[in-house]
């Protein structure tokens, strides 16, 4: 029987480059992996750990997180606070048990759309290796007497964008 996992990727992009190189990747019908699913902040520097806690919580194999390429941030600096929370961040994961390789940094420029497909078919393929997350299932219930399964009504990322895993 063949492997039929398709990872869940969350992508959250750069309002300024990233995003606008899905849109250009979008508008020049160029195709990459569907599996992943973006959210727009205004600057990968917004990017806060939560946004990223809450898509492994909910369902993502994968976070991807895009902004602009160092010197070029449209807000001075925000991709090198991006930079710094991305590997504070690696090593936490690593003590929730996740695999580090699930996150991902990328800067590609609003022109970058041929970047953009390759990195989201890379990386699309190396959770597909890596397998499902299945984090849901390691979780302990917190509250008890609550059905730990339902996922909450709003994310974090909702300050942002409107954005939904499934």
């Amino acid at each position: 029987m063949e492997n039929t996992f398709e990872p869940k990727i969350c992508g959250i992009f750069c309002n300024w480059c990233t995003y606008m190189a899905a849109d250009l990747a979008g508008v020049s019908r160029m195709h990459y992996a569907a599996n992943l699913r973006i959210a727009r902040v205004m600057c990968s520097g917004r990017v806060h750990p939560e946004f990223v806690l809450w898509a492994f919580k909910n369902g993502a194999d994968g976070v991807l997180i895009g902004g602009c390429h160092p010197g070029d941030c449209h807000y001075i600096e925000g991709n090198y606070k991006a930079l710094r929370r991305y590997l504070l961040l690696k090593r936490v994961l690593k003590q929730f048990g996740i695999d580090e390789r699930r996150l991902r940094l990328e800067w590609i420029s609003g022109s970058e759309a041929d970047r953009l497909k390759k990195v989201v078919n890379e990386f699309t393929e190396e959770l597909r290796a890596l397998g499902p997350l299945g984090l849901k299932d390691k979780l302990p219930d917190v509250v008890a007497g609550e059905d730990s399964h339902k996922l909450p009504e709003t994310s974090p990322l909702e300050e942002e964008t409107s954005f939904r895993i499934g």
